[in-house]
């Protein structure tokens, strides 16, 4: 059965426990588990029966947390695990990976328990992760001369500053909502690789040998640059019609792109049609952000839960579950509680995404979405906990 054909880099070996071999062991897992327990949290929160006394709305602390909180680890798992890939150079590990871990987790306890800590420490603390990410991926890349990867360096400080509007700003949510852009445009570079090339890979083997021919329009900034318009263009003419002519063109662009990756062949390998699953909850995303530009009552957080739960949610944890297993030096095969937590992220967010269309069924459907997505989380966990904290299968260091 085969891995993911890499070049590993090298592991430094002795500088600390094995849990800090890799990028991916400690954000992986730690990112699933404030999924898993960050959701049954909110819902609690949601209905009042928690009460976590924050100084601002508890939706803030809610969509802070996901995006900065449990996205943010998962984008720096994947990054500190593709950069010594990409630069074949050593992965960062040992003391510096264990600080980088305490500051994230630093700022997800301090968010959390803003309403008794001064404000100013609040937002040292959680926004100290990503500059520190972005110096040790920015090194490497600088003197590998990988300038195709380097823009994710960029992306990463206004994914900063995208944190900070959440702590100065005075709408916090526009600094979420920011934030969320900026996660789907990272999924619209990475998914634009990884999706396609996997899939032609992964064919071949079956031996249906097919050429994908990208658009280069698309692939040369149509695909980035709608999310990009579309995201501006809501956040500064929320509702307008502008806004909403963007988001829906750049649906059907993400569509268009997303049809000529054979994702109906894939139907047999769960850890390939996770992958355009996810991709296309961006596109139903988009589609239903467009649509709420040119019908008032359509709830906006139907939209932004089909970008946040579905393609967010889904992509990382196609991606996740993946990685960890090629990098950990083991078969690409998944067992059956990974397949039905895939089916699950989707679930979940169907129901929260009709859950503000159907208001007499609302607190039903959100508590159902949120305890399906969460126990996916949670099943993903139990999963990956055992390959994150053990050695590599193949024998070979990190």
């Amino acid at each position: 059965m085969a891995t993911i054909p890499l070049q590993e880099p090298s592991y430094r070996g002795k500088d600390g426990p094995l849990f800090f071999a890799a990028g991916f062991r400690p954000f992986f897992l730690f990112a699933g588990i404030q999924a898993a327990v960050m959701l049954p949290l909110w819902l609690a929160v949601y209905t009042g029966a928690v009460s976590l006394n924050l100084p601002f709305a508890a939706a803030v602390w809610h969509g802070h947390e996901m995006v900065f909180g449990f996205a943010g680890a998962a984008v720096g798992g994947f990054l500190l695990t593709a950069v010594p890939s990409w630069t074949n150079t050593p992965h960062v590990s040992g003391k510096p990976l264990m600080a980088l871990f305490a500051i994230w987790l630093a700022g997800r306890i301090a968010f959390t328990l803003a309403g008794t800590l001064p404000p100013l420490l609040v937002a040292g603390l959680d926004l100290l992760y990503v500059p520190v990410l972005a110096v040790m991926l920015a090194k490497p890349l600088v003197r590998a001369g990988k300038w195709r990867n380097i823009a994710f360096i960029p992306i990463l400080t206004l994914f900063l500053l995208a944190n900070a509007l959440v702590h100065f700003g005075a709408d916090p949510m526009r600094g979420v909502y920011l934030g969320i852009m900026l996660l789907l445009v990272m999924i619209a570079i990475v998914g634009g690789r990884i999706v396609p090339s996997f899939t032609q890979n992964w064919l071949r083997m079956q031996g249906q040998p097919v050429e994908l021919k990208p658009l280069a329009w698309v692939e040369k900034g149509g695909a980035v640059g709608s999310v990009v318009l579309g995201g501006v263009l809501a956040s500064i003419f929320p509702g307008s019609v502008a806004a909403g002519a963007v988001l829906l063109a750049a649906a059907a662009i993400h569509l268009l792109r997303l049809s000529r990756w054979f994702g109906l062949r894939t139907l047999s390998a769960p850890i390939l049609w996770v992958l355009h699953l996810g991709y296309l909850w961006l596109v139903i995303g988009l589609a239903l952000l467009g649509i709420a530009s040119f019908i008032d009552a359509f709830p906006i957080s139907a939209a932004v839960h089909a970008l946040t739960a579905g393609c967010i949610g889904t992509m990382i944890l196609g991606v996740m579950t993946r990685a960890a297993l090629g990098h950990s030096g083991r078969p690409l095969v998944l067992s059956k509680a990974v397949v039905v937590a895939y089916v699950l992220v989707s679930l979940g967010t169907v129901l929260r995404v009709l859950a503000p269309l159907l208001p007499n069924a609302q607190m039903g459907l959100t508590h159902a979405g949120g305890t399906f997505w969460a126990l996916a989380w949670l099943l993903f966990v139990i999963v990956y906990l055992p390959i994150v904290i053990r050695p590599r299968a193949d024998g070979r260091a990190g």
